[in-house]
């Protein structure tokens, strides 16, 4: 299947929290898009590998994501290293998506940082046409290069190089995060409490989005990074 627009994310719930209003916002536009989880975040304090896994399909579900695939790299020590690197070249030539997401290119979270390396790394290797990959099937992938990587912003302020407004799609997101119970505030749950399980961190997520909205005179938006220049032929499409 063809993407136009892949998100990677070093753990399910990665996007949801960043960039899951910009996924739902290009689905109702009538692009294709997908999410490729890197771990199955079974380091996770709360919660297990299993259970991320059902509460993954329900978000992308809600999200309407074309496909949900995780690689099953080990949760805080796969590496930015030949071996990961062809399994993420892997899956771009599989996907052929137009743009990349990816993690914030560092965060509090090391997993976070080192996976925004690790597609770069990837992104490039993907087009190599002397690098051959092949499906599960055994059938050769075609070399592909996507157009552009956009980093998403994460746990630690960084200064966005553009936004994406997600007012329509506010709600639609929350209603993705959500689908985590076992990771975020639930008044009822025994589990150890987290850095991310607070009501607080809900709050800041909000407040986030809220400010970068009120920068381009909407009501919420999601922030990204870039490694090149953007540029553009016509000046209204920086509208």
């Amino acid at each position: 299947m063809k993407l136009d627009v892949l998100a990677f994310a070093a753990h399910p719930d990665d996007t949801e929290l960043s960039c899951a209003g910009t996924l739902a916002a290009h689905i109702d536009k009538g692009y294709t898009v997908g999410v490729v989880d890197f771990t199955r975040g079974e380091m996770g304090t709360r919660g297990s590998a299993e259970i991320r896994e059902v509460e993954a399909r329900e978000s992308a579900k809600i999200l309407g994501l074309a496909v949900r695939d995780n690689l099953g790299f080990e949760d805080a020590f796969f590496a930015n290293d030949k071996e990961h690197q062809l399994e993420v070249a892997r899956a771009i030539r599989k996907y052929r998506p137009n743009i990349v997401l990816a993690n914030a290119v560092h965060d509090r979270h090391p997993d976070h940082g080192k996976a925004a390396k690790l597609v770069i790394e990837a992104y490039f290797l993907a087009g190599l046409a002397k690098i051959e990959l092949t499906d599960e099937e055994g059938n050769a992938l075609e070399p592909w290069r996507p157009k552009s990587v956009y980093h998403y912003i994460q746990s630690l302020y960084i200064e966005p190089d553009f936004v994406v407004d997600v007012s329509d799609y506010w709600e639609k997101k929350m209603d993705a995060i959500r689908a985590f119970k076992s990771q975020f505030f639930d008044p009822n749950s025994e589990e150890p409490e987290t850095y991310i399980s607070s009501p607080e961190f809900m709050q800041v997520i909000e407040g986030r989005a809220k400010d970068l909205g009120h920068g381009i005179g909407g009501k919420f938006a999601e922030g990204f990074t870039i490694n090149r220049h953007i540029g553009v032929k016509d000046l209204h499409d920086l509208l």
